[in-house]
């Protein structure tokens, strides 16, 4: 069996890290790049086959880095087949985002009802505004407010993360017109700069899989990413 320091590298990714994929993974690297949509995090069962279709497409057996965290389940049963999959040990991406596990368990620990909200989330329309809107379309005004606040009123907290100053420039508009729907729930809105510490130590694995920590998952040849293998 060929050693996973010896596989071509492929990334998956959520286009949420296209930027930070491609800025920092060092040139020929990785035989090639596939970012998929942001919206696909919405609906886990669609996220779970269009990932295993996009993976089944790659032909030589290969270190395959899947840029996702657990995903809302989304990743449970993705099958590697002939392939190694490299995947962050994370519920979802705001770790990754903020650069570890343990910043993002600081915050929750600090403000367990935090909403957050990413570029991604704000370009696919997942966020409490637009699924209010969406409610009205197909439930009209009482039905849609009562649905939000079953969702929503134990939240204390809406927050905006970004790499960049400029990108916490360019979504702060959206940002806040979310905000101000949310202000009904008592939630206050922050901003977090966050780190691409998390992303930089993925592409250093992928170099190099046998320096592989807890914070990743390496799943073999013929294996299958397990819910439980993302809990700690």
């Amino acid at each position: 069996m060929t050693s996973p320091n010896e596989l071509p590298i492929v990334v998956i990714a959520c286009q949420v890290f296209k930027s930070l994929l491609e800025d920092l993974t060092p040139e020929g690297m990785a035989e090639r790049f596939t970012f998929l949509d942001y919206g696909l995090h919405r609906v886990p069962e669609k996220l779970t086959w269009t990932l295993q279709d996009t993976l089944d497409e790659v032909q030589e057996p290969s270190l395959i880095i899947l840029g996702y965290g657990l995903c809302g389940n989304g990743l449970k049963g993705i099958k590697a087949g002939n392939h190694t999959l490299l995947v962050p040990r994370t519920d979802d991406c705001i770790a990754i985002l903020l650069g570890s596990y343990k910043r993002y368990i600081q915050e929750f620990e600090a403000t367990p009802g935090s909403y957050y909200l990413t570029k991604g989330w704000l370009e696919s329309g997942s966020n409490p505004y637009q699924e209010y809107q969406e409610y009205v379309e197909k439930y009209g005004q009482d039905d849609a407010a009562w649905i939000m606040d079953q969702q929503y009123q134990n939240y204390e907290r809406l927050v905006l993360v970004a790499h960049t100053e400029e990108d916490l420039e360019k979504y702060r508009p959206q940002a806040l017109e979310v905000a101000e729907y949310c202000q009904q729930w008592g939630m206050r809105y922050e901003e977090i700069l966050g780190s691409d510490i998390y992303v930089r130590r993925l592409i250093e694995i992928a170099a190099s899989p046998d320096d592989v920590d807890s914070e990743f998952l390496v799943i073999p040849p013929g294996g299958e990413i397990k819910q439980e293998m993302f809990l700690r």
